[in-house]
């Protein structure tokens, strides 16, 4: 018999960690190679750990909820023959493991032991921040005066990083040393369970996606001052050149043709027009993406949303599009999508025609600093001007709401940009070829 090391696996180049949601096998139990062995959680998706072997799982190193970083071996399988990874010895959840990017700080903290102290907080720290705060030399008192942005208000690496950053900064007598009884932040207790008045109201709690994306959404709306433009766009020559091709795009490339790839397409053009759309903030500091990624709003299984991105959009012909828009729609419906595929975005479209919808005002995607929505397409009567006089007709129109960051994007811009979308998409060639 061999025993084998499973690890958290790689989940793409800015994702370090997981939290463990659910384990679908227990000790004991027989496991076939590729079988999904337990479920973990990233702040956006939520994906399975198969096994790369078969065997049978002798040994569960993580409970549900630990937080487990990338390589970090989290089950023990005992296999009949054959080369296996050798056991580890008594690993711990506060064991150092490489993290891809980070700072002198964190590598010197990786190495750190972190003190027993911590069992006195009653917050939740992951072992990195942890042997952070125990390299820099931070009590768990001032730890628990840092306010977290991670899941359920849990400190991250950057919050404690920017805290140390910061840190020099403050007056020697804004950090005085604390009692026991002398807590500068109280934890946050749990919320109590709203009781319904009249016996029929059903109190549902939010699901963790659910929790999540009330976090991000609030977040955003206190970070960005958001404002926003409005522009018609007249896309009747879309309208009737998809209605000629869609069939013979189905039959070639064995893919459906729908309107998103082909605004997907003037976004990107605009993007290059005006790169300073393709910007995030971080703190005092604009950050000029080199790469065009654009963020696409898809539905999950259970009808929240989630914003998969199509890597390197410009680079992309309509086909090409095509295929990524279908690829990443579908296995966000199937819940099949990666941790990595909803990192790197640099720019947001939201469909909220497909509801129905004329226009909104979306929430910006942070750190972005714009976001667009697309309207529902409508038969309207406009005026057409030609050269033997104007007239009225039925066109095929639709608005596109740009919502934008103000601290970065002036109006000018903000409003350049969305004119840009719709001159392109009013200027399609009707004749042209997929």
């Amino acid at each position: 018999m061999a025993k084998f090391e499973l690890k958290l696996p790689k989940m793409g180049e800015s994702v370090a960690e997981a939290t463990i949601t659910n384990w679908l096998k227990n000790v004991g139990d027989a496991i076939s190679a590729d079988e999904a062995v337990l479920e973990i959680a990233t702040d956006k998706v939520d994906s399975e750990v198969p096994s790369e072997v078969s065997g049978t799982l002798t040994e569960i190193l993580f409970q549900v909820n630990d937080v487990v970083k990338v390589g970090q071996t989290i089950a023990i399988i005992e296999t009949e023959g054959g080369a296996a990874s050798p056991a580890p010895v008594a690993e711990s959840a506060a064991a150092p493991v490489a993290v891809a990017e980070v700072t002198k700080t964190v590598e010197a903290a990786e190495e750190a032991v972190a003190p027993a102290d911590f069992k006195t907080s009653d917050k939740f720290y992951s072992p990195l921040v942890k042997n952070i705060a125990s390299a820099e030399g931070i009590s768990v008192t001032e730890l628990d005066t840092i306010s977290g942005s991670g899941k359920d208000g849990r400190v991250t690496k950057e919050d404690i990083l920017n805290y140390i950053k910061n840190r020099g900064n403050q007056p020697t007598a804004a950090a005085p040393v604390a009692t026991p009884q002398q807590t500068v932040s109280a934890p946050v207790a749990a919320q109590p369970v709203p009781v319904s008045v009249n016996g029929g109201d059903e109190i549902v709690e939010m699901d963790r996606m659910r929790k999540l994306i009330s976090g991000y959404m609030v977040a955003s709306v206190q970070t960005s001052a958001h404002v926003q433009s409005f522009i018609e766009v007249d896309v009747t020559n879309i309208v009737k050149w998809r209605d000629r091709v869609k069939t013979a795009f189905e039959k070639r490339e064995g893919e459906k043709l729908t309107f998103t790839p082909i605004f997907m397409e003037a976004v990107a053009k605009a993007l290059k027009d005006f790169p300073g759309m393709n910007i995030s903030v971080d703190g005092e500091f604009i950050i000029k993406r080199k790469n065009i990624n654009l963020g696409m709003a898809a539905a999950l299984p259970n009808g929240n949303l989630i914003v998969p991105v199509i890597k390197n959009a410009d680079q992309l012909n309509l086909v090409g599009m095509a295929k990524a828009v279908n690829d990443l729609g579908n296995r966000a419906k199937a819940g099949k999508l990666k941790p990595d595929d909803t990192q790197g975005g640099t720019y947001t479209v939201t469909n909220v025609g497909t509801f129905g919808s004329v226009f909104g005002t979306p929430i910006i995607n942070q750190p972005q600093v714009g976001i667009l929505a697309l309207g529902a397409i409508r038969k309207v009567p406009a005026v057409i001007e030609t050269p033997e006089g104007d007239f009225i007709g039925i066109r095929q129109k639709m608005f596109l709401s740009h919502s934008y960051d103000h601290r970065v994007v002036d109006g000018a811009l903000g409003g350049s940009f969305v004119k840009r979308v719709a001159d392109y998409l009013e200027a399609f060639d009707a004749n042209r070829d997929f």
